[in-house]
């Protein structure tokens, strides 16, 4: 364990763990807000609604995201179409589940829940939820990887 506590750079955890709950907040709301106006502009289709405010978030969310871990937290510099693009690979697993699961489970979640009209919001929050730490570890290994420097 004092291997890897080695390896990560003083104050990074911290760094990650306030910028990723500041990050998680944001992503939340703002996936509540969208998912509220898309409902609501069509109520009659409120599970595919549902999954376009999650696509449209999460494209917002990966932006913000990118630029809070680059600026805080790992500290990179230049860089910013690469590391971009590869926080792009990293969130396309949670796009795909946001964008085709979150639908169907707020379908089914709207069965389960004594208030139906909340089942979207309980989707979009289950989703989040389970996307966190295979996203640390994405950002950690792939966005913002170090290269390894040779040894002398």
């Amino acid at each position: 364990m004092a291997g890897l506590a080695d390896r990560i750079p003083k104050g990074e955890a911290l760094r990650f763990l306030m910028a990723g709950a500041s990050n998680t907040l944001f992503g939340m709301l703002d996936t509540f807000l969208f998912t509220w106006i898309f409902v609501r502009l069509r109520p009659d289709h409120a599970a595919t609604m549902t999954s376009v405010a999650a696509l449209v978030a999460m494209c917002i969310n990966i932006t913000v995201s990118f630029l809070t871990y680059k600026w805080f937290v790992f500290h990179t510099r230049g860089n910013y179409w690469q590391e971009y693009s590869r926080s792009f690979v990293v969130y396309v697993p949670s796009l795909l589940l946001s964008t085709f699961a979150v639908g169907p489970l707020a379908a089914l979640l709207s069965h389960w829940l004594p208030r139906p009209a909340l089942a979207p919001y309980a989707a979009q929050a289950c989703i989040i939820a389970v996307a966190i730490v295979p996203q640390f570890l994405g950002h950690k290994n792939i966005t913002f990887r170090k290269k390894a420097h040779p040894l002398p």
